[in-house]
């Protein structure tokens, strides 16, 4: 009662204005008894995963938007570690001219920097026409960077194999499979990157062991000490 009193005095007291009056609802933001509103991705053994405390007061709109983004950027790195790990051996594109991929890109001819621009504009304009809304739509600028109400991420309707599972529960735990896949994916890639970047070798080429992996700055100190020593007493 005293609320609805309150809020009829708070009516009387509104000055009148002009012209039609837009409602615009409150966009919901996140709490801790629904994880990132209920998205897969908080599993084992990470779980409620957010040390940076991102999801606190942000909207849900937002917290969609950054799905999309990492659902995006994991299928293209599960998609590059694949090719880093295949193109070693199956290049059928390709003159085999070896060596890390960081520096044979800038050697590739113009056409195939068109085709892959021309490619990678045609994904991009069909996933950007399934799940954003236009930018120019609205009075302002409250649709830049928004999904869609009725979107969901990641979902773009392409199933060729019919491999979407109906039921809820096997949906998903295969949504969670690919995040984990995509997470990885995209370590994967950053480190193929890096490690071609600082050796100026592929992964292949690479003499790797486990022991040299946990030692190798040991090992290294010790057989240049051997070595020096060796040519100490020859001398």
């Amino acid at each position: 009662m005293s609320l609805a009193l309150a809020s009829s005095s708070l009516a009387l007291n509104v000055a009148p204005r002009s012209g039609p009056v837009k409602a615009v609802a409150a966009e919901p933001v996140a709490s801790k008894a629904d994880f990132a509103y209920g998205l897969p991705g908080n599993i084992a053994p990470a779980g409620n995963f957010d040390p940076a405390n991102l999801l606190e007061g942000t909207s849900k709109s937002e917290v969609y938007r950054w799905r999309e983004a990492e659902l995006t950027h994991g299928r293209v790195g599960m998609l590059a570690a694949a090719g880093f790990l295949v193109q070693e051996g199956f290049h059928p594109l390709f003159s085999a001219d070896g060596g890390p991929a960081i520096e044979q890109i800038p050697a590739l001819p113009p056409a195939i920097w068109f085709l892959m621009t021309l490619g990678i504009g045609i994904c991009e304009t069909l996933r950007i026409q399934k799940g954003w809304e236009n930018p120019y739509s609205g009075d302002g600028q409250e649709n830049i960077q928004k999904l869609k109400a009725d979107y969901y991420p990641g979902d773009l309707g392409f199933d060729p194999l019919g491999l979407k599972p109906t039921d809820p529960a096997e949906l998903r735990e295969m949504q969670e499979k690919e995040l984990s896949h995509g997470r990885l994916g995209m370590l994967a890639a950053a480190g193929f990157m890096a490690q071609e970047a600082v050796s100026g070798k592929t992964w292949s080429q690479q003499d790797v062991n486990f022991e040299g992996l946990l030692l190798g700055g040991y090992f290294s100190q010790e057989a240049a000490e051997v070595a020096r020593d060796a040519a100490a007493s020859a001398l």
